[in-house]
């Protein structure tokens, strides 16, 4: 009956846990921008690595990995991994994101976001196989900026400023992602996994169009709501070449499907005007008022990794990632996106897991880089010649806790930054500078598991 007991009280403290996180999540991505990037009015927004601080420290590889540094980590990216956990793991974390924004002619500017970055749990099966499920953001937007425009002036009576049309872009919302994994490992080399996820939330996107020196003049608003709910899956294997107990080599791959999500799209055209204080007055007419449902199609994504793992001393590898993005269409429209390629290379390094006496020893030292060309092109961007790109470097730490030597539990805090930039200032686009950090706090435990008295 005591062991009944345990188990219930964990499996609540599991689903509360897991509830908050997606009322959080979910408040997010709907009502807050976590980003405040321009170019995340192209597509589905910024799209979310889905990966943990431990494996952004080492430039982003993922396909190829599974334990880390000694502990069960979960890898959403492959879920193939989930095939070598064999204790109860909750990884819950959070990340901050700072960007300074240049343009030529424009001074810079910064802005800083944080936001709730993951809630992750597994948990074992059987001796060979686990179960995940958790919730990450999928893409986020954030974004609002002004264009003015000078008009020709009919009447040279009129003050030149009264033609100034300064038109404001503004964007706001995200997607998560909700997802049920499964993985196990055959033939003790092979593993092979799949996620069933779950992606919604709402896109919104707002462009007026205003004479700000005309008083009484009428302005003209456009605003898009997409909201989108849909199925997903991702699938993976991975293939271990032992070369003895402790010194491995790797191969992965993984695959994000094709599928379609469902979109319901409304259109609102309204004028309105704002008072001699500047201030907006009520809408005085909608034009248009229209709610549509559409197919939103997503890309076809394929991984590749390779690891070498000496458990317990180090390990390098790299990935390499295609995506599909030049399918991508909203509602029947494609997004006149580019296919994307990405190349993820790094490792990490621990002094000494058995250290007595040295904390530092104990630490996982983590370093990587990251190259990628992302799906903004000449198309999207309408600017010729454009095909921005996105270089990074990284760095983290594996910091083990104490922990009770008689307690099956252990906990590792993974932080983990990203330096880099994307974009360019060449065509009159905007080069971002970037600072992301991550922070991640790992339990392993046994839990469910009975034991036996002699």
């Amino acid at each position: 009956m005591q062991l009944y007991k345990t188990i219930m009280i964990k499996y609540t403290r599991l689903f509360l846990t897991f509830l908050l996180a997606v009322i959080v999540l979910d408040a997010s991505a709907q009502s807050t921008a976590t980003t405040s990037s321009p170019y995340s009015r192209y597509g589905l927004g910024d799209i979310n690595d889905q990966l943990l601080p431990q494996n952004i420290g080492m430039g982003g590889i993922a396909v190829a990995t599974n334990t880390i540094g000694g502990y069960n980590s979960i890898n959403v990216i492959n879920p193939a991994s989930y095939g070598k956990i064999n204790f109860t793991v909750i990884d819950i974390g959070a990340s901050s994101n700072t960007t300074t924004f240049s343009k030529i002619g424009f001074a810079d500017q910064q802005n800083t976001n944080a936001r709730l970055s993951h809630i992750l749990f597994a948990m074992p099966v059987t001796r060979n196989s686990a179960l995940s499920f958790g919730l990450m953001p999928y893409s986020q937007v954030g974004y609002s900026y002004k264009q003015t425009y000078t008009r020709p002036n009919p009447n040279p009576v009129t003050p030149a400023d009264t033609n100034a049309v300064s038109v404001v872009s503004s964007g706001e919302g995200g997607l998560s992602k909700a997802y049920l994994g499964y993985g196990i490992t055959l033939f003790k080399h092979l593993s092979i996994g799949a996620n069933f996820s779950y992606i919604f939330g709402s896109l919104k996107q707002d462009q007026s169009t205003e004479i700000p020196a005309l008083y009484g003049v009428l302005n003209s608003r456009s605003e898009l709501d997409n909201h989108v709910k849909g199925v997903n899956y991702d699938y993976g294997a991975q293939y271990t070449f032992d070369f003895s107990e402790t010194k491995h080599l790797i191969l992965g791959y993984s695959g994000s499907a094709n599928t379609k999500l469902s979109v319901t799209t409304n259109d609102i055209e309204s004028q309105y005007t704002r008072d001699i204080s500047g201030n907006e007055n009520n809408a005085l007419d909608t034009l248009k008022n229209t709610q549509t449902n559409g197919k939103i199609q997503l890309p076809q994504i394929n991984r590749f990794g390779i690891v070498y793992q000496y458990e317990g001393k180090f390990m390098v590898g790299a990935d390499y990632t295609m995506g599909k993005w030049s399918d991508l269409s909203i509602a029947g429209v494609n997004q006149g996106l580019q296919d994307s390629k990405m190349i993820n290379v790094g490792g990490q390094w621990t002094p000494n897991v058995n250290a007595l006496n040295n904390f530092f020893a104990l630490i996982d030292y983590r370093l990587g880089f990251i190259y990628e060309q992302t799906y903004l092109g000449q198309t999207a961007l309408n600017v010729a010649g454009a095909n921005l790109k996105r270089t990074a470097i990284t760095a983290g730490l594996g910091i083990p806790l104490p922990h009770d030597r008689a307690s099956s539990a252990f906990y590792k805090i993974n932080f983990s930054a990203e330096v880099g930039q994307r974009g360019q200032l060449a065509n009159g686009l905007v080069k971002e500078n970037y600072v992301n950090f991550h922070l991640g706090f790992t339990l392993n435990d046994r839990w469910f598991q009975r034991f036996k008295f002699e």
